[in-house]
């Protein structure tokens, strides 16, 4: 299929760019296959991603009505004609290449086939959780209770690249303006599906490689930080199952009520004593929903992989305290530049995945910025941070009018006791001793680097408790995720080496992973059973309504409809005046005007009114469901009816389509 060819032309690519700019090499007692791949893929569906989006968007400004069809021709075609140049060059040493190749790619063969298992065994359960919330079957797809709400407006922004013509980019909930979310991973799938891939299989298949290509480079960086492999391979164990004390306390409160084992048995939600920690917002659901967090976990994780060299060599000198200091910041060794090329590269990568995953880039930007404090060369952070934030700041140029963040202090994030005490204990409660335990790992780390590594890991942390980028301070719960997804390494490392004692040490080390796992996994229990059958929303992919909404309006339409999420309005990728408000306002659009004026349009019976908003807001079609309320207030057909005509009409009768003419 088209899709698959274009994932492996791109992945081709990105290889080739890793080897020609990047220079990426694997440690001793590394197998660099694992880097090979995650970097190929990553930075492969970067560049190409781009790429087809740009050539398509001028297509689209030239008149195209299929301008992905364009892009992809010009990004494929380029692509093949120059893997075919280069392989060509190759060819006649190619069983010397080879030889040498796989020798590079697999240095310890022992290590490679216990990491291929863990490998094929994460790809296994990757693929089967990823189809289990979300599919297709007979016509109908299926999305679980606890992802379908995040699912709507990225299925949504999906369909207007594979079904639509969305350039200039909008953000379908909110038609008629700028797209402030990121989008790129969004684009992607859905131009896999214009290429041929059904929705599910695109989406779930990118979301796979791009998770499975993060815990690749994650393992590769727990055993690189800590030198263990079993470390490494514990770091994706507990990445998969958060730590808490919500568990124990659950379990406490229902032993002393005496249903410990029935709520056990009926419970289907998130449990959760600290502010919307019931969301999911610290289990691994985070990562079924927002699915292109991972991709930028991905890229985050290759340029932090890239700078433990300088972090390494900063730190291995011998010098101790005031001349240490000295030394890594006023002398020129310490700010000179190591190597530009990798600097500018790393720039390059952060900064073009901006537009994928914001919370990514700004949360390895974090990581960098301590990283910087303990290494030599600082001139290539400096220019890593510039070329990240210029490429940043000339996609938001690009892509939103006005200011792309509204940043403002707020201490505390979303914990109501915003006292230090405060503070501690909801740490405590949402982690359990992950993050205040991290702070007394520091102090038994012996290499200055491992030290250096781990306050680095914490600075995301400390932003999400200082700083809000968007009106909604709940989604700066992603940057403490980033940093709970690295410090894992030096939990793992902690518990292998209790492990490796006498029995009192490994009775200590195996209390210590279940406190660590077992509210994860619970949570993760609790993802299968509520995403499981009857816990399903159900969409009709054949409907006839996606369909006329699909062939009959465009991009330069927008409609006005109910306050939908998942449906299959959405599933035609059409512009609305106003979809679920939360994702709107959560992007920072100004969702209560709206509300207010399509409130009016709908409950009026003033036919000068409802035509002078509609024409104000630019409205071209209304939707009008059977029955229907908005904002709380009953519909009337009536006054829409009167002034323009119906030009469809369900065969149940229950949705009807008004042009405005």
């Amino acid at each position: 299929m088209l899709g698959i060819l274009y994932m492996i032309l791109g992945s081709l690519v990105g290889r080739e760019i890793l080897e020609g700019f990047l220079n990426i090499e694997s440690k001793k007692g590394q197998n660099y296959i694992w880097l090979a791949f995650s970097g190929a893929f990553g930075i492969g569906m970067l560049f190409f991603g781009w790429a087809t989006y740009l050539v398509s968007w001028a297509a689209s400004a030239s008149g195209s009505e299929i301008p992905l069809l364009y892009g992809n021709i010009a990004v494929m075609a380029a692509a093949f004609v120059f893997l075919a140049v280069l392989y060509a060059r190759r060819f006649r040493n190619r069983k010397a290449i080879l030889t040498a190749e796989l020798q590079r790619l697999v240095e310890n063969r022992c290590l490679f086939w216990k990491e291929a298992v863990l490998f094929i065994v994460l790809a296994l359960f990757l693929t089967w959780i990823m189809f289990y919330v979300f599919f297709i079957k007979d016509g109908i797809l299926y999305s679980g209770f606890t992802v379908y709400g995040d699912y709507a407006p990225h299925t949504a922004m999906m369909r207007s690249f594979s079904l639509e013509n969305n350039f200039p980019t909008q953000y379908p909930h909110f038609g008629g303006e700028d797209v402030k979310y990121h989008f790129m991973f969004q684009f992607l799938v859905g131009n896999l599906e214009f290429l041929g891939l059904r929705l599910d299989l695109a989406y779930n298949l990118a979301s796979v490689l791009a998770l499975l290509g993060f815990l690749m480079l994650l393992y590769s960086i727990a055993k690189r930080v800590t030198g263990s492999g079993k470390a490494g391979a514990l770091t994706v164990v507990f990445f998969f199952f958060r730590s808490a004390l919500t568990f124990f306390r659950y379990v406490w409160e229902h032993i002393q009520t005496g249903d410990l084992i029935q709520a056990f048995r009926d419970n289907t939600e998130f449990i959760g004593y600290t502010a919307n920690e019931n969301w999911g917002l610290w289990n691994f659901n985070v990562y079924l929903n927002q699915r292109h967090l991972a991709f930028g976990l991905l890229i985050v994780a290759l340029v932090i992989w890239i700078y433990l060299d300088w972090v390494e060599a900063g730190c291995s000198h011998k010098e101790q305290g005031i001349l240490w200091i000295r030394n890594r910041w006023f002398t020129w060794e310490a700010w000179k530049c190591r190597s530009m090329e990798k600097a500018l590269a790393a720039g390059l990568l952060i900064g073009l995945t901006a537009f994928w995953n914001g919370a990514a880039v700004i949360g390895g930007l974090l990581i960098l910025m301590g990283f910087a404090v303990s290494s030599d060369g600082k001139l290539d952070y400096l220019l890593t941070a510039v070329v990240s934030v210029m490429f940043s700041v000339l996609q938001s140029r690009l892509f939103i009018r006005g200011s792309a963040v509204e940043t403002s202090f707020q201490w505390g994030f979303i914990v109501e006791d915003k006292s230090p005490g405060g503070i501690i204990w909801y740490l405590l409660q949402m982690s359990g001793i992950f993050f205040l335990g991290a702070v007394l790992l520091f102090f038994v780390q012996k290499k200055r680097s491992r030290r250096a590594v781990l306050i680095s890991c914490l600075f995301p942390l400390i932003f999400a408790f200082c700083v809000s980028l968007t009106p909604d301070v709940t989604v700066n719960h992603k940057y403490i995720m980033i940093s709970y997804a690295f410090l894992a390494m030096f939990w793992a490392e902690a518990a292998v080496s209790l492990f490796c004692k006498k029995i009192p040490a490994k009775i200590l080390a195996v209390v210590l992973c279940i406190s660590l796992t077992a509210t994860g996994i619970y949570d993760m229990w609790i993802i299968f059973r509520n995403n499981g059958p009857g816990h399903r929303v159900a969409v009709n992919m054949d409907s006839s309504l996606t369909d006329w909404l699909s062939e009959n309006l465009d991009h330069r339409d927008l409609i006005l409809t109910p306050e939908y999420s998942i449906s299959e309005v959405t599933m035609a990728g059409v512009m609305m005046y106003l979809g679920w408000p939360y994702y709107a306002w959560s992007a920072g659009y100004d969702t209560y005007g709206r509300a207010e004026k399509a409130r009016e349009i709908y409950t009026s019976q003033d036919k000068g009114k409802v035509r002078a908003l509609v024409a104000q807001e630019k409205i071209t079609y209304i939707l009008f469901e059977e029955g229907m309320t908005f904002e709380g207030e009953q519909g009337i057909e009536d006054t829409i009816k009167a002034i323009y005509p119906r030009v469809y009409q369900s065969e149940d009768r229950r949705i009807r389509i008004y042009e405005i003419r």
